[in-house]
């Protein structure tokens, strides 16, 4: 199912309720726009209902399965709350460290960065096969970034919903791999694919999203995300002067409002 849909209720809360019931999807598996907001109007007199469009997301190959209890567990102790430091850190990956390499020579660091991979590999293969997700890990070394791929037949399980999951396994690798390698080294945690593919669905919803803002003139808003997805949404959109981005709420329930530019 691909087409928008158009609701109309009393509220834009009940009419986006409404437009879920009718695709039997949840709010994170469409794109809600805001088409107007409706008016309570006075003992009955010039009262509007609020509309709103609903377009379903195109959903990725891989299949984000619920993770189960054990794999949450990880998550909680390894990620307390998925706010903007955390997500800072995912991405600078330890870019404010004090670059020590240049004290080291090029045999020490070599011998640092295949024992890293070593550990690392082996740590991550005992999570997965230890939560239900038998897996092999492969690893490339560069001198400046490590990446580590889980090769699963379970692969959603390591994943998780928005990659919760996966972020959090990559957590402990950048940990793992800074016990033996100070200095800027960045590390990256995959499973198959899906960081590339999750990557052109978060570039889908942000070209549909301006395309929506620019021809209605309404904002847009988004579901909750992590903050580094929502930053990818925001660098997407950034180039478009008419378009501007800024998030809302609280964590683990901060979401993208896409407007027109003031």
């Amino acid at each position: 199912m691909t087409n928008t849909i158009k609701v109309t209720d009393t509220s834009v809360e009940k009419a986006i309720q409404k437009g879920l019931r009718q695709l039997g999807l949840t709010q994170e598996e469409v794109v809600v726009e805001v088409i107007t907001e409706g008016k309570k109007g006075l003992f009955g007199f010039g009262q509007k209902d609020a509309m709103v469009a609903l377009t379903p997301v195109v959903k990725e190959e891989v299949v984000e399965e619920v993770s189960t209890p054990a794999v949450e567990k990880v998550v909680e102790e390894v990620v307390v709350s998925e706010d903007e430091s955390f997500e800072e850190d995912f991405e600078d990956d330890f870019e404010d460290e004090e670059d020590v390499e240049g004290s080291e020579n090029e045999e020490t660091t070599v011998d640092r960065l295949e024992e890293a991979a070593h550990v690392t590999k082996a740590y991550l293969e005992g999570i997965a096969n230890t939560y239900g997700a038998e897996a092999t890990v492969t690893v490339e070394v560069r001198r400046d970034r490590m990446t580590f791929v889980f090769d699963t037949d379970k692969q959603g399980l390591l994943i998780g919903k928005h990659g919760k999951i996966l972020n959090a396994l990559q957590v402990l690798a950048q940990v793992s791999v800074h016990r033996f390698v100070k200095g800027r080294i960045s590390v990256q945690v995959d499973v198959g694919d899906y960081r590339q593919r999750r990557s052109e669905t978060l570039q889908q919803i942000a070209e549909r999203t301006a395309r929506k803002v620019l021809k209605t003139k309404q904002p847009v808003y988004l579901e909750p995300l992590p903050a580094y997805e929502r930053k990818q949404i925001h660098a997407a959109l950034s180039k478009n002067k008419r378009i501007s981005t800024h998030s809302e709420g609280k964590e683990p329930h901060r979401y993208l409002v896409v407007e027109i530019a003031e």
